[in-house]
């Protein structure tokens, strides 16, 4: 299992000079950074590439930015946008080294509504299409893409574990995955941990986050439970930790995730904290899973 940490919590957006952050992520003893790409144009992929390599990182993954005029359900323009942004975004991606392009890809995040029932059977089948084509076209890159269920405020989509697993199987491609956010999670699962056991081998990317987008352990959300089922079914892959501030994103992201007060405004030792709770709940939940399997 490797740990990552998501680069909103340093900047937005993300360009070039993101880099000076790294040596600090690779001293903290983080494996990945989630890179999120607002824009193609605000990164040079070889330059951020060579300082991943010289800090001893990897780009675990890419954070897709589905705000506002991006959207697989949406107008035709937002289509449009959507694919545009995310087929560029997929080609970037093997030259940062990155191969699972991650969030809620099938929508504008904040877009929440109520519609009958005809007209979300109308926007099922336009993602569903959609999300066959980047299937295909992530396919020739290498690249997996890991959608997000999202909490009822921030999209009125796909919310639960359930559902994005109906999504995937509509889908019916290798290169489309399951993402799991435990922030989400906690307000639209009736258990978490026994979602994370139900979706089993279909989760392909992790993220960890608390009840209040705070620090980890300070809000509600038995994080026992969630690694003793991630240990349970064997998921190996990417736990990263993620987290939001307004004095870090704009406006229109604070808006869209529902960020009306700051949960912290020091950044380094929350990321700090945050690496060494994930890695000690991940060993402790290894050492019950042995036990358990001695008696």
């Amino acid at each position: 299992m490797r740990f990552g940490i998501n680069t909103f919590l340093f900047a937005s957006p993300f360009t070039n000079d993101g880099v000076k952050f790294f040596p600090q992520f690779k001293q903290w003893g983080f494996d990945t950074v989630e890179i999120a790409i607002e824009e193609v144009a605000n990164i040079d992929p070889a330059f951020i590439r060579k300082k991943l390599d010289d800090n001893g990182l990897v780009c675990g993954s890419v954070g897709a930015a589905m705000g506002p005029g991006r959207d697989l359900r949406g107008t035709a323009g937002e289509q449009a946008a959507a694919m545009e942004y995310l087929k560029a975004v997929i080609a970037m991606m093997p030259q940062l080294g990155s191969h699972t392009l991650i969030g809620p890809i099938y929508s504008s995040v904040g877009r929440a509504e109520a519609v009958a029932e005809e007209e979300y059977k109308k926007q099922w089948a336009t993602v569903v299409a959609h999300l066959k084509t980047l299937s295909a076209y992530a396919e020739q890159f290498d690249v997996k893409l890991a959608i997000e269920p999202l909490n009822r405020y921030e999209t009125d989509f796909i919310n639960t574990c359930e559902q994005a697993m109906r999504l995937i199987d509509d889908v019916n491609h290798d290169a489309l995955m399951l993402m799991l956010d435990t922030f989400h999670m906690n307000i639209e699962e009736v258990d978490p941990a026994i979602a994370i056991r139900i979706a089993g081998d279909k989760i392909g990317y992790f993220h960890i986050g608390e009840s209040n987008r705070g620090y980890l352990g300070a809000g509600t959300i038995n994080f026992d439970r969630i690694f003793d089922a991630l240990v349970e079914i064997g998921y190996d892959q990417d736990v990263v930790f993620e987290s939001f501030s307004s004095t870090i994103v704009d406006e229109a992201l604070s808006v869209a995730c529902g960020i009306w007060r700051d949960t912290w405004t020091d950044n380094v030792p929350l990321a700090k904290h945050a690496k060494q709770f994930i890695e000690l709940r991940y060993e402790e939940a290894k050492r019950r899973r042995a036990t358990t399997m001695k008696h």
